[in-house]
């Protein structure tokens, strides 16, 4: 049984009541990009309160339900799209939960991977050459080479880090460090890895899942937490990678 050395300051409670909103990101320009599984698209909203539906669909097919997403700093977007399982009612346009990339120009959505059960969260490394993407039926995070078009060298997928265990939990909303630390939920809590997928430590919340992670504060060195019920935080030594590159810690 892993003991936790981190101490968690509780912020608040939540409570889900319906799916629009899921992932968010900001984009190079500091505008707010989000994947709304409701709606199946994957929208920016604008500085006067405007929605810019950036993708809603791929080869004319409507996406499943847009779960989480990340910018790279040339304004590629990347995000999953999971939810096509068959017990749930949905007439599902797509026949597989893919992984798409909308070109910095938003003219072109690329599907780069189908191979996952149900991909959900991702990130990139601090380079930007490896894309971390999280298996939820596997608890598994799977990494992906990038090549120098933003595509991903799907011969390179390999297990990252396996994340199974006796406790609930696994791989949904995740972080990276500027040293190249993946911050993830798995069995039990919040791990971190290093990046050859070694746990390093974990992080113990008590919760059966942890739902997205993000790095914040002035240093970039309080990491906040989601749980299915509660707003978490705790400082860290190592700070985040900063969301957008344009934004500076103060």
């Amino acid at each position: 049984m892993w003991r936790s050395r981190f101490r968690l300051r509780p912020i608040g409670r939540r409570c889900i009541v319906l799916i629009g909103s899921n992932g968010l990101a900001l984009d190079p320009q500091g505008r707010l990009v989000v994947t709304a599984m409701n709606d199946r698209t994957v929208y920016r909203l604008e500085a006067d309160g405007r929605r810019t539906v950036l993708a809603d669909r791929y080869d004319g097919k409507r996406f499943n339900g847009p779960n989480d997403i990340v910018i790279k700093s040339n304004g590629s977007i990347y995000f999953t799209d999971p939810w096509n399982i068959p017990d749930l009612p949905q007439p599902w346009d797509l026949d597989y939960n893919g992984v798409y990339r909308v070109s910095p120009d938003l003219g072109t959505v690329n599907l780069l991977t189908r191979d996952l059960i149900l991909p959900n969260g991702l990130a990139f490394s601090p380079d930007e050459r490896i894309l971390y993407i999280g298996d939820s039926r596997r608890v598994q995070i799977f990494a992906f080479d990038v090549m120098p078009n933003g595509l991903l060298a799907t011969q390179t997928q390999r297990v990252f880090v396996d994340l199974k265990g006796r406790e609930p939990g696994g791989p949904d909303g995740f972080k990276v460090d500027m040293a190249g630390n993946v911050y993830t939920g798995g069995s039990g809590g919040i791990y971190i890895v290093d990046p050859n997928g070694k746990k390093l430590d974990r992080i113990v919340h008590g919760e059966a899942q942890t739902t997205n992670i993000a790095f914040g504060g002035d240093d970039w060195k309080t990491l906040f937490i989601t749980t299915r019920s509660h707003l978490l935080s705790v400082n860290l030594n190592i700070p985040g990678m900063p969301v957008p590159t344009n934004v500076k810690p103060k």
